[in-house]
């Protein structure tokens, strides 16, 4: 038995090993550096919360900013927020980026992005059957169809940027954990973010070869100044389901988020829970780090286990609040 321990002792550490330096090997993409200062970085839905105070921190850090929005008003509003921060004047874009056309000509006025933030976003949570298709359609348009109006009027320049200048550029998604995990009443909402994962996995691969690195950020429920109004609509269940998920500043995400894409990080979270979520739908997503990969590898089963537990104590809960609800 001391000898098969022994042994145990032995080989484990030798293939922990082996699979770091097979990670190594294989991780792909491969690290990189994606410099902010001097560069022009454009931000969307940058007129308040994160995008706002994305900015801010781009600007501090010495970048050309833009920031993009359908309100003017606001958009002035943040200008001055922002130059009164950092001293750094950022130009302004008008457009709804349901318009690709208005989205095209706001690019153009811009000038080649070389970090591009689809930071827009917006979230009516309800149940699917009660739900205006109106609404659906608003947050699909905004979420995910503004993205690629965004990306495609961007590409152009953005590959241009990167070839003269040799330096890499990035496009960062903001996603949500709820485009990580589907939750009750958020039918919508988590069908808009679920795609812009698959737009960033398939977008990687194909600007990887012009040095362009894709980001998806999941940040938490995030006090910014739609999430007050968007908690109003909430569903009795969602907000019980929902309730015990941990929130963050905008300030804060805003912080995991520059650093994740300075770094070229594919899925970048912002708290403990986000790095859970990330571990457990790692799936076939593309990872940089042969560290974080090794995590993922031998944690997997174990977190399979445990979104099954979520599952359950979640399915647990709607049948309880319906047999509650029906013997009223």
């Amino acid at each position: 038995m001391a000898s098969l321990f022994l042994l145990f002792l032995l080989v484990v550490p030798f293939a922990a090993l082996l699979l770091l330096l097979l990670l190594a090997a294989i991780v792909r993409p491969r690290r990189v550096r994606i410099p902010i200062k001097g560069r022009h970085v454009l931000i969307t839905g940058g007129s308040s919360g994160i995008g706002l105070a994305l900015a801010r921190r781009a600007a501090a850090e010495g970048a050309r900013i833009s920031i993009l929005a359908r309100n003017p008003t606001r958009l002035q509003e943040a200008r001055d927020a922002i130059r009164l921060a950092t001293g750094v004047d950022a130009a302004v874009l008008a457009a709804d980026v349901r318009d690709p056309a208005a989205v095209a000509r706001a690019l153009e006025e811009a000038g080649p992005v070389e970090v591009l933030v689809c930071n827009q976003g917006v979230f009516v949570p309800q149940e699917l059957e009660v739900q205006e298709l109106e609404e659906v359609r608003f947050m699909v348009e905004v979420n995910l169809m503004g993205s690629f109006h965004l990306i495609k009027a961007a590409l152009p320049g953005m590959k241009t940027r990167a070839r003269e200048t040799g330096l890499p550029v990035s496009i960062a998604l903001m996603s949500s954990q709820a485009g990580q995990v589907g939750v009750y009443g958020y039918t919508a909402y988590s069908a808009s973010k679920f795609g812009l994962r698959g737009l960033a996995e398939a977008l990687q691969h194909e600007v990887i070869a012009d040095n362009i690195h894709v980001s998806l950020i999941f940040p938490p429920d995030t006090e910014t100044p739609g999430f007050a109004e968007e908690h109003k609509r909430r569903p009795e269940l969602t907000r019980i389901i929902a309730g015990s998920s941990g929130g963050m500043k905008a300030d804060d995400v805003a912080e995991k988020a520059l650093k994740g894409i300075k770094s070229g990080t594919f899925i970048i979270p912002c708290n403990f829970e986000g790095t859970m979520l990330s571990i457990a739908t790692a799936g076939l997503s593309p990872q940089r780090s042969y560290l974080i990969a090794f995590v993922e590898v031998f944690s997997a089963g174990f977190m399979r286990l445990l979104g099954l537990c979520f599952q359950w104590n979640w399915f647990n809960t709607i049948e309880k609040w319906h047999a509650k609800k029906s013997n009223k």
